[in-house]
């Protein structure tokens, strides 16, 4: 449901869908959490796509480059090359491997600048 919101272009309703599975006792993973970074980055919400990476990391829910890649595009689209480089940098630090995505996206958002 989340990645049909995203889809559409209804980030908001995104992001309310996963709040009421906190509420329901529902378990978010890092699908639901994909999902509702990818909404957010559509919405150009950059500082809630941080928010939820921050979340997932306190959870102790891995992130992976999916993840990564969607805050960096969500960095991007908000012009905020620090943020996309500093989440490009936390990547190495957790051992995950750039791809093609990754490296568009932090080379994008610098070039915004």
């Amino acid at each position: 449901a989340i990645s049909a919101c995203e889809k559409g272009g209804r980030w908001k309703k995104g992001l309310q869908l996963f709040g009421t599975m906190s509420r329901c006792n529902v378990e978010a993973n890092p699908i639901t959490f994909n999902a509702t970074i990818s909404a957010c980055v559509k919405g150009c919400e950059w500082e809630k796509v941080l928010q939820l990476v921050r979340v997932m990391a306190q959870s102790a829910m891995e992130h992976d480059t999916i993840t990564c890649g969607a805050a960096i595009s969500g960095c991007e689209k908000g012009s905020k090359w620090e943020k996309a480089s500093q989440v490009f940098s936390e990547m190495a630090t957790h051992n995950m491997e750039y791809n093609t995505v990754t490296c568009n996206a932090v080379i994008s958002a610098c070039e915004k600048d």
